[in-house]
Order: structure tokens, then sequence, then C-alpha cells
């Protein structure tokens, strides 16, 4: 699973996703993507399990890109443990997505596969998302998933 080698610090607030994505909103590397529509935290199992559907459906040809990092510490306090006494130790890592993202890009396989391959993946992945292709681009024109 993907996690950070080194971090500047051990915990972090956690903040709100305002706003469309700053950067990450086009197809950059393959033809076909995944575009988020909502705002969400996304964790690192998450993308590993997307990552998974959407090889396997693939079956190993083509190309994936995870264009999504998970960065961001969420911590946890134990069940049962009384207020107070500082924050929760690390529970898991997710990466902060904001509407308009392009999470996953695949290129090299049929329109028909990757299609599927990003439905299957989406299914995987606790927002609304859009698979979005390289014609489309050019065109808002893009088809709903999930």
């Amino acid at each position: 699973m993907l996690s950070p080698k080194k971090t500047k610090y051990r915990k972090a607030f956690k903040g709100r996703i305002k706003g469309e994505t700053k950067g990450g909103a086009s197809l950059n590397f393959g033809s076909y993507g995944l575009k988020a529509q909502e705002p969400e935290r996304v964790t690192a199992r998450q993308i590993e399990a997307c990552r998974r559907a959407i090889t396997r459906q693939m079956k190993r040809q083509g190309r994936v890109w995870i264009r999504i990092f998970p960065d961001l510490p969420v911590t946890d306090k134990p069940a049962e443990v009384r207020m107070g006494k500082g924050k929760g130790a690390v529970d898991y890592w997710a990466a902060r997505v904001a509407p308009g993202r392009i999470m996953f890009e695949i290129d090299g396989v049929p329109d028909d596969v990757a299609r599927e391959a990003l439905r299957l993946g989406a299914a995987k992945l606790p927002i609304r998302v859009k698979v979005v292709t390289r014609a489309d681009h050019g065109g808002a024109m893009a088809t709903e998933a999930a």
C-alpha cells in the first residue's frame, strides 16, 4: 500500500476540502481516466483496491497511472478510551481529493475494456466519479459511472 517514506510532521489536522481541484484536472498520460465529482478523503486501501480491480479487468495489458497519493496521516484513539491525553496514533494514510481531480488514468486497451475496468475501479471508491476520455476533453461530454 502507498504511504510516504518521510513526513515533515507526524500528525495533521483534519482540514476541509474546499472548491474545485487546483491542478490535475486533465488527462496527462492515458486515454481514459476517473474524475472525482465530490470532495472526499480516499484511503490508501481504497486506492490499492481500485488499482487491483482496474489491472485485473485489463488482464495486465496496457498501463495504469495513479494520480493521487495518500500523504495525510489520519489518527484514531482506541475504543473505550477516555477523552483527553493527547491525539491518537496514526491509523491510516489518506489522500484529499477535490472535485475535478483525475485519480486514475489508463491506456493501451480497447474502449470497452477501459470503460469496464474504470467502472469496476469506481465501485471501490467512496465518491461519485466520471469516466473521461481524451476525445471528451475537447468538449464537455463524458459518461457517468458510479
